[in-house]
């Protein structure tokens, strides 16, 4: 297994965001995590990239113990987190120039992952002078120039208009194709995880913990308007109403 988190809890004093998480994911897997407010998939996500320790529990990358961020991990934030007096192509450069790259090698990494995501020709520009959608296509090319085998991405395209958040998944479908990292994404649209998933991991909330999983079996390249993406999103609609519900009750009951 390329991830291995076992009976994972997180707690920050009194409060336990996540409890008793275990899960798998392979080798060049998609799985999406999926949950109402508060149900820790963020904090699950930052635990993979080692921002934040276990509080129990472990989680292994490649068979190693994580102990805090590194290179194997790419992250993308919904925040675009870009450096605006770097441009583009300096900000696609900077992981491999930390790493040591000068010159060519530094230039060809960002040649190509510019070209991947469309931005050959915006390579000059800065943050300040792009669209959203360009924003978050250089900070996953940026990711990917530093050559993670895991790619970890947190509501990347929740502050995209609907058409450009569709166009995004389509092109993250197609990179994640050629490059076959492994992703774990969080999302709280039942469309987009439907859309990009191989798995999806449905959370629940107080404390945050792994409700169910589906193996999305729908065959790629999926049809947002098929018989068997309509029965998936009712599915997993219905799952996330329980858990929302449950979530709900549980907060009266505690008189929060």
């Amino acid at each position: 297994m390329k991830i291995h988190i076992e009976a994972l809890a997180v707690r920050f004093g009194n409060f336990t965001a996540l409890r008793d998480v275990s899960l798998d994911v392979a080798d060049s897997e998609f799985v999406c995590l999926i949950g109402p407010s508060g149900c820790g998939k963020t904090t699950l996500l930052n635990a993979i990239a080692g921002f934040v320790l276990p509080s129990d529990g472990t989680v292994f990358v490649r068979g190693q113990l994580v102990t805090g961020p590194g290179p194997d991990r790419g992250v993308v934030f919904q925040e675009y987190a870009l450096l605006p007096w770097f441009t583009v192509e300096q900000n696609v450069q900077y992981g491999p120039r930390l790493k040591g790259l000068r010159g060519f090698e530094l230039q060809k990494i960002s040649n190509y992952y510019l070209a991947l995501v469309h931005l050959e020709h915006s390579a000059k520009l800065y943050p300040a002078q792009l669209s959203g959608g360009m924003r978050q296509r250089v900070a996953i090319a940026r990711a990917l120039a530093n050559r993670p085998d895991i790619l970890l991405l947190d509501e990347p395209f929740g502050a995209l208009d609907a058409m450009t958040r569709e166009e995004l998944q389509e092109e993250l479908l197609k990179i994640w194709g050629m490059e076959r990292r492994t992703c774990v994404f969080v999302t709280h649209s039942i469309d987009e995880a439907i859309f990009l998933a191989d798995r999806i991991v449905v959370m629940a909330a107080n404390p945050g913990r792994i409700a169910r999983v589906f193996t999305n079996d729908i065959v790629r390249p999926r049809d947002r308007a098929s018989a068997d993406y309509f029965d998936a999103y009712y599915t997993l609609n219905e799952e996330l109403r329980r858990e929302i519900g449950a979530a709900s009750r549980a907060k009266r009951g505690s008189g929060v």
